[in-house]
């Protein structure tokens, strides 16, 4: 069996997935990487992989729609071979504003994505890294927010609440498959530069503790961590990386 490293990772033709897609395929993993519609994007992206001698695809795919999900999977299957890790990235804000002025279709879409699709993508995972499948184990790290706790009011509560499902699912996946050799984790990032904070940044940033948003690269540090062997003892784990911000 081959011992390769071959990592989906969802939304990752810029920001934190985009980062984390490089760096992966740095450490040696053969990265697939997913997008929704940005092809020049995601295909830029494997070009810079494959340019520097690493293996990537880019995989179109909605992770909200569960033919999508299967297809991205059985793709990789084909050409890439066996996961052995999952970044669950893709994620979409909504409208910012209150409660009050949220529509059905748009509660429900960022629900799509955000948490439907984290099921969608993990359950196909399981089945494939699954020790009681005959799978060879593997990571999942499912990348919430700090909105998760502090609930955003008055622009960002749909969001919020979106990524507070993302913990209490990591944490009840990661129980439910820990003994079938999978680790699940989460990564909470605080305000990064990308480009569903970019028109905030100049406000916001210098409230933080270190005085700066993060950058993608050092979100993906983290999780690049918790996908490696050197965390073999670290799961059902929240890790923050938001430069001190609680």
């Amino acid at each position: 069996m081959s011992s390769e490293k071959i990592t989906i990772i969802t939304g990752a033709s810029r920001g934190i997935g985009r980062a984390t897609a490089i760096l992966a395929a740095k450490a040696g993993h053969a990265v697939c990487v997913n997008y929704v519609s940005d092809k020049a994007a995601a295909d830029a992206v494997v070009k810079e992989i494959t340019d520097a001698g690493g293996k990537a695809i880019a995989v179109a795919a909605d992770t909200g729609v569960e033919a999508d999900v299967i297809r991205m999977f059985e793709t990789v299957d084909k050409e890439l071979g066996p996961i052995t890790g999952l970044v669950s990235n893709a994620g979409i804000h909504g409208p910012r504003g209150p409660v009050k002025d949220l529509t059905a279709d748009d509660i429900r879409r960022v629900l799509e994505v955000n948490v439907l699709g984290l099921f969608l993508c993990a359950q196909q995972a399981v089945k494939r890294m699954s020790t009681d499948n005959g799978g060879a184990g593997g990571a999942i790290v499912n990348i919430s927010s700090g909105a998760a706790i502090i609930g955003a009011p008055g622009g960002g509560v749909l969001y919020a609440a979106s990524k507070g499902a993302v913990n209490s699912f990591s944490t009840g996946l990661a129980q439910e498959v820990v003994r079938q050799g999978i680790r699940v984790n989460t990564v909470a990032p605080g305000l990064t530069e990308t480009d569903m904070t970019r028109d905030s940044l100049d406000k916001r940033a210098p409230a933080t503790p270190l005085g700066r948003a993060g950058k993608p690269e050092e979100i993906a540090q983290g999780i690049m961590f918790l996908l490696s062997d050197e965390a073999s003892y670290i799961s059902c784990a929240n890790l923050r990386v938001s430069g001190g911000k609680p």
